[in-house]
């Protein structure tokens, strides 16, 4: 398979030579152990709020002393205000686009995403040759509600032909399987429907290429009535082949590898939170969550407000996405990963830090 240019860190890096950097320490990637630090702020995006498609800038973090984890995650930290991604941002950021009326009163909302060639860090060191939405991996977050009229301008401005394929109700000719000429625009409009936890990418051939260099998003569309109030993150579970060989060698949700486990998400006790999973995942065919010392809720596709189902790890093969909701009883620090050993030890891992009831 064509790579469109190197994945750089000396030579390419091999998933057999990725897990023995780990267990060195070599290159910047992984070592023994690492110091945790604070997590930067959470802040998520107000309805109607333009939202802007390169990912702004992180708080700057704190050293602390380790309480779990030790001899996991990355030595040194990716630079997110290059095209990329801020793992931390995006768990929060919702772009609900422009937001106008219609005759009749119904909501507009017009968004843009821009298809470009944009190289990437995923690791410390490791360089990636992406094709990315409006310069990030995954592009961004849209968020609309039920009802709403969508239109969606899409620039080509890449090397390739690419497109956008959304998932839910449109008519034909929105079904974005027609490949955009390098320098060409379309336009994609139709109504926001079913509500649910949705899901957009390119849908040019050879599609595993398209997808797994990066073209790819979460899309959410709210219930007319909403949904009771909760601590809102979306994690996209993906992997990055850095050598073209059809095999990962890297995994993570929301593309940098351990990047939760170096910065925690902070969340409170007894807070609800409501997660956003959506596997993105090439050439593996199930990528899975597991969640430490806790239960959640699923409702798969988000497509029904009841739910039957009370687990602590879900299966999702690609395209597949569910919403799960949980508290925490107790303050501390908590794992979830990929309940696949090898996916964990590349990189599919993470803490959430919960903060007692009453601490500031």
């Amino acid at each position: 398979m064509p790579n469109d240019g190197v994945v750089t860190m000396g030579d390419n890096v091999s998933r057999r030579g990725f897990l023995r950097l780990a267990a060195a320490g070599a290159g910047g990637l992984m070592a023994g152990a690492l110091g945790r630090r604070a997590a930067p702020s959470l802040a998520g995006s107000a309805p109607d709020m333009v939202a802007q498609g390169a990912p702004g800038p992180a708080a700057a973090p704190v050293a602390a002393p380790m309480e779990h984890g030790s001899g996991l995650g990355a030595v040194g930290d990716v630079p997110v205000r290059l095209p990329g991604i801020d793992p931390m941002r995006y768990l929060t950021h919702f772009d609900w686009g422009k937001a106008s009326r219609l005759p009749g009163g119904r909501t507009l909302r017009e968004y843009q995403l821009i298809a470009a060639d944009h190289e990437i860090e995923i690791a410390p060191g490791v360089k990636f040759p992406a094709w990315a939405y409006n310069a990030q991996v995954p592009g961004p977050t849209l968020r609309a509600r039920e009802g709403d009229r969508l239109r969606i301008k899409f620039i080509n401005a890449g090397s390739h032909p690419h497109n956008i394929h959304f998932h839910g109700f449109h008519a034909a000719g929105m079904d974005g399987i027609e490949p955009i000429p390098t320098g060409k625009s379309f336009v994609y409009e139709f109504d926001a429907e079913p509500f649910g936890l949705q899901l957009y990418h390119c849908h040019v051939q050879p599609l595993k290429r398209h997808i797994h260099k990066g073209l790819y998003g979460t899309f959410i569309i709210d219930p007319r009535q909403g949904r009771k109030p909760a601590r809102e993150l979306v994690m996209m579970m993906n992997g990055f082949d850095t050598n073209f060989d059809s095999e990962n060698e890297m995994y993570a949700v929301n593309t940098i590898p351990f990047y939760y486990v170096r910065y925690p998400i902070p969340v409170k006790q007894d807070e609800l939170i409501r997660l956003y999973l959506v596997n993105i995942t090439e050439f593996d065919p199930i990528n899975s969550f597991h969640l430490h010392a806790n239960f959640f809720d699923v409702y798969r596709t988000g497509t029904r407000l009841t739910t039957a189902e009370f687990t602590d790890t879900i299966m999702l093969a690609q395209g597949e996405r569910a919403i799960l909701e949980f508290r925490y009883k107790r303050p501390g620090q908590f794992m979830f990963h990929a309940h696949v050993s090898e996916f964990t030890e590349l990189g599919w891992m993470g803490f959430f830090e919960v903060t007692a009831n009453g601490a500031t």
